[in-house]
């Protein structure tokens, strides 16, 4: 009877493993950004979502004419609540509520998968993250929903510091540590802008072109165990080297059974990639022939993970249009894998 169990738990953990590899196949999403005068309306980029295969959206705040469009469609919803917004869910659980009701449990039919509490802050803004992060994870339970929701905030791959090489990554913002707790205590996974375009532009004596767009010949640097081939796994593998330092993740690489790994992976903070992307223009090494290098080769490569994580990395490229009205330098206009005209600005295969 024992080693009948002792098999049936095996059997169990590796008919789990299996599951969430299946479930968690499909890595692809794109950023739909909405800082123009020239954009398709939501019910045409919904379409173009739907006849290119492109399965998941994110959007920087709640708009009624998108949730309108993806009712019923099957593509999962990364939901931004706006950098204005935190200050006052932070200091009142109603307040959070509210904006679940309104914004979350108010709209059927949408396939809401994660909420975004907080893009890219710091400073004092960014104390407000967990404070409002964690009502909101706690409005979605009291709400029956923080089974089919998960929580986070994206952060700057700025937050990270000692990134070379990767293993000696760790957190230079000290608001991330009490971050990482909650998200490992939640199971919530933590997502982060990682742009090797921008490493690049700033740091083009050391680093190459081909290293950045996933085009080096064979592995760049040996850390550890690890080989690294591009700079895009080298970015994300210093994350999970900061979160094990801040406390996620330790048990994962020493665990010696299945039963001891799935205990791990349960407990793990898993990094996702919320932005990530290639400019067209504006700036150092943008172009259309990079770009769609870049973007190809991101989407060919996610399905294996990185060095240090292997297996599918969910990942969202930035973005489905240009913005001609961010603010900013040139270059933050022209992320864009569209044309306001629905037509593509370069090849690009999601599949």
């Amino acid at each position: 009877m024992a080693k009948g169990n002792a098999f049936s738990l095996v059997a169990l953990s590796l008919f789990v493993l299996l599951t969430a590899n299946l479930i968690s196949v499909e890595s692809i999403g794109v950023c739909y950004g909405m800082i123009g005068d020239n954009l398709p309306s939501p019910n045409d980029v919904v379409r173009l979502y739907q006849s290119k295969g492109i399965r998941a959206m994110r959007i920087y705040f709640p708009d009624q004419a998108t949730f309108n469009a993806l009712k019923g469609t099957g593509i999962d919803l990364t939901l931004d609540v706006p950098n204005d917004v935190l200050p006052s869910l932070a200091n009142d659980a109603s307040a959070a509520a509210r904006w679940v009701q309104n914004n979350i449990l108010a709209h059927e039919g949408v396939s809401f998968k994660y909420i975004v509490v907080g893009n890219e802050l710091f400073g004092d803004a960014a104390n407000k993250i967990l404070p409002a992060m964690s009502k909101i994870w706690d409005a979605l339970c009291s709400a029956g929903r923080c089974n089919q929701i998960q929580v986070s905030t994206a952060v700057s791959f700025s937050v990270v510091k000692n990134t070379y090489p990767p293993s000696s990554g760790e957190f230079s913002e000290s608001f991330m540590f009490p971050i990482v707790n909650f998200l490992k205590n939640t199971g919530n996974p933590l997502m982060v802008s990682i742009y090797p375009y921008f490493s690049y532009a700033h740091n083009q004596a050391k680093i190459s072109l081909d290293y950045a767009l996933f085009k080096s010949p064979g592995p760049v640097f040996t850390d550890g165990q690890y080989q690294y081939q591009n700079l895009f796994d080298a970015m994300v593998d210093s994350v999970y080297s900061a979160l094990e330092k801040a406390g996620a993740n330790s048990a994962l690489e020493k665990a010696g059974s299945i039963l001891a790994l799935e205990k791990a992976r349960s407990n793990r903070v898993r990094v996702i990639p919320v932005e990530s992307g290639w400019p067209r223009s504006g700036g150092v090494g943008a172009s259309l022939v990079n770009a769609q290098t870049y973007n190809q080769n991101l989407i060919k490569h996610v399905r294996n993970g990185t060095p240090k994580r292997p297996g599918n990395l969910e990942t969202y490229i930035f973005a489905m249009f240009n913005e001609n009205k961010k603010k900013g330098d040139e270059v933050e206009r022209n992320f864009g894998l569209f044309n306001p005209d629905l037509s593509p600005a370069y090849p690009l295969n999601f599949n």
